[in-house]
This record gives C-alpha cells, structure tokens and sequence, in this order.
C-alpha cells in the first residue's frame, strides 16, 4: 500500500508518496480553490500509483469533516468530495498542524505549533492527538494569537518584536498547557535560533510521517 500525502498551507501546497525521498510543491495562496488545487494536483501525480490519500488542512476538521473555509484560501472546500476527485479512494483529511504534530511527537506532553502563513497549533498527549484552534483566540490589545504570530506580523512588526511575541507565547501556552516541550513547525520556526530550553525546530517532513502514520489502526478516531 503506498499512501499520497498532501500538505495544503497559506503558501504552498508540498505532497509526495512513501515510495519517494524528496516533495514536489506549488503555490497557492488567497486565489487558490479545491478544484484549482486538484487540476495541480492530477497534471503532476498522472503517473502516480497510489492507493489512499491523506490530505492536512490548514482550518477545522472533525472526523474527517472540513467544519471551516480556510482563512488563507479561497472558499469551496466545505463541500467539496476529495474521494470523488480522486477516484474512489480512500481519504483521511486532519487539521494541517495536527499532522504536524503525529509526524513530530516522541513521547509526554507536547505542543505543536506552526508559524508560517498563520498559526497551526495541536498537542499530543501520550500519543493521542488532539488537534486545536489557538490561532483566532483573543490574545491582547484585540488582536488574536495570529495577529502576534503570523506572517503579516513578522513583516509589519519586524524580526525582534515578532521573537519576543512569539517566546512570550510559548512561555505562557507551556505553563498553562503543562507540556513537557514544545516543537515548532512552518517556514518561519528557523528563525528562533537558538531555540529556547524545551522547544524543538521540527522538520518540515513531519508532516509526511504524520499522513503516512495517520493510516495505522491507533490514529483512526483522529
């Protein structure tokens, strides 16, 4: 069995199967649709074999059911039938930084979080996944979590102040959330170097061994 996993973001759409080393991605961004993704998708994966897909994606999802339209994305995903765009095969779809997050977990209490385009964010805790929705909580001033943490932030606020929001949301979200560590994710997670004590830089292949994991007997409540 050889599984298709898709990492859908803000920016870029990466995917790639078991049997290959290295991902392919092209951008996507506020324009992009489901159907304008899967024309992508169909023109480059033609040749491919493969017999289940997992798909991450960067909004609410509950057993397997988009809840909301992506923030960063154009509408249409609601509704839209992945199965049937892929012929009939089997499709497990999970919260984009949740898939993150099992592609990244070793073991305790952890927080993930993603800064790229917005704020992913889930946790795992003595394996079971628990994906989460920090990003549009109110955080200070009337602006949210993503409002500090985001990408417009770090262009608008610039580097400095953009790392002091990002460590003081850490250190608050480890004492409240009482992990054990915290591991980092999205383009911009390399730019806190060094990283504090008890946070990780997580490698964006995560994701794929999070879709790859997904399929095992464990994870299928998720």
């Amino acid at each position: 069995m050889d599984i298709l996993v898709i990492d859908i973001g803000g920016t870029h759409v990466k995917f790639r199967t078991q049997r290959q080393r290295k991902a392919i991605k092209f951008d996507s961004g506020p324009k992009m649709t489901p159907e304008a993704m899967m024309a992508q998708m169909m023109e480059q994966t033609e040749s491919w074999k493969f017999d289940r897909v997992t798909i991450g994606y960067p909004g609410s999802v509950v057993h397997n059911k988009i809840l909301l339209e992506p923030h960063h994305l154009a509408p249409g995903w609601l509704k839209f039938d992945f199965e049937k765009a892929f012929s009939g095969k089997r499709v497990r779809i999970i919260n984009d930084a949740a898939l993150q997050a099992l592609g990244s977990y070793r073991k305790g209490r952890m927080l993930y979080l993603g800064l790229g385009t917005g704020l992913g964010s889930a946790m795992v805790v003595d394996g079971v996944v628990q994906p989460m929705e920090l990003a549009h909580l109110p955080r200070k001033k009337g602006k949210t979590y993503e409002d500090y943490l985001g990408a417009v932030a770090l262009k608008h606020d610039g580097k400095k102040k953009w790392l002091k929001n990002v460590l003081e949301v850490i250190s608050t979200l480890q004492q409240a959330l009482e992990t054990d560590y915290v591991v980092l994710g999205g383009g911009n997670a390399a730019l806190l170097n060094p990283a504090p004590r008890n946070v990780l830089i997580g490698s964006n292949e995560n994701a794929f061994k999070g879709g790859f994991l997904l399929w095992q007997k464990r994870y299928q409540r998720i």
